[in-house]
């Protein structure tokens, strides 16, 4: 792939951060019986329809607070970010509106659906790829 550059240390951190999501996801399953799709558990906070309110509230600051961890601890690691803040802003607005039209977002359907052989997943997935190869290709 252009411009990336695959050393060993980035293919094991791939491979570690990989292996942490998709134990926390059948972790989760295992032990609760939900599925950890983050607009589900966001969603599910927002809008008063889920309960274990504090499940979602620790999920949803582990995954602000990780990242803040992480930074505190190795440094900011630098970006190259070319978009206008109304550009992220929009992209922001269009890829929630994608989650909820497609009934979730990447983590739900990507890790979660197709480890469960969901067919809905598989499409949904199969769909979010297809767009963002699209979307490379034509503005990338």
């Amino acid at each position: 792939m252009e411009g990336i550059i695959w050393d060993g240390t980035a293919i094991l951190r791939a491979l570690i951060g990989g292996l942490m999501i998709g134990g926390a996801a059948a972790l989760l399953l295992l032990v609760n019986g939900r599925i950890m799709g983050a607009s589900g558990i966001l969603g599910g906070l927002l809008d008063g329809s889920g309960d274990a309110r504090r499940e979602r509230l620790a999920f949803l600051a582990g995954l602000v607070g990780a990242p803040l961890l992480i930074i505190a601890a190795t440094g900011p690691n630098p970006t190259n970010i070319d978009a206008s803040w109304p550009t992220l802003v929009i992209a922001g607005l269009l890829v929630g509106i994608g989650t909820r039209l497609g009934a979730g977002c990447t983590s739900g359907h990507g890790i979660c659906g197709l480890s469960r052989l969901s067919p809905r997943a598989l499409a949904a997935t199969g769909t979010f790829i297809a767009a963002g190869i699209l979307t490379v290709r034509a503005f990338g």
